[in-house]
């Protein structure tokens, strides 16, 4: 599975209250969640989302278990998400809702082109490749389903 988009760096300990603020929560419609992603970190961020990979540093979407945070990112039309690490039920989280997930430390800058490779373990910035964490093959088949439920859905 592969991906490509232009960088967004956010940085390292981006919790889902960053990602999503608690007070948007109080509506299910996701267009809401995504048009106000990240805006205590950058109001003008949620508007460059759609089409790019966000690098991330240490311990990317940490804080509370909210996967709305997920959610907001994916229909803001994130392509993928590369950071050092991972907090654990976020990293669940996107996998479950077809959001890739990628750890690899790798510089970042606003707008450098990033690709990866799921399959062979890699992310490229401005065609440099970097080694990335592999993914378990059984996540990666939940990726290509898109998500959790569709996955179930083929395998009845």
């Amino acid at each position: 599975m592969q991906g490509a988009g232009p960088a967004v760096c956010i940085g390292s300990d981006i919790d889902t209250d960053l990602i999503i603020a608690g007070r948007y929560l109080r509506t299910k419609d996701r267009s809401v969640w995504a048009e106000h992603a990240f805006e205590d970190l950058d109001p003008a961020l949620a508007g460059r989302l759609s089409g790019a990979v966000i690098v991330a540093g240490r311990n990317m979407g940490c804080g509370s278990s909210r996967e709305q945070a997920v959610i907001a990112l994916r229909e803001a039309g994130v392509v993928g998400i590369v950071a050092e690490s991972f907090a654990r039920i976020f990293f669940r989280n996107a996998i479950n809702v077809g959001l890739p997930v990628i750890e690899a430390t790798v510089p970042c800058t606003d707008g450098a082109h990033v690709a990866f490779d799921l399959d062979a373990g890699w992310v490229e910035v401005d065609g440099k490749r970097y080694p990335a964490r592999p993914l378990l093959e059984r996540m990666v088949a939940i990726l290509r389903a898109g998500g959790l439920v569709p996955y179930w859905r083929s395998r009845r």
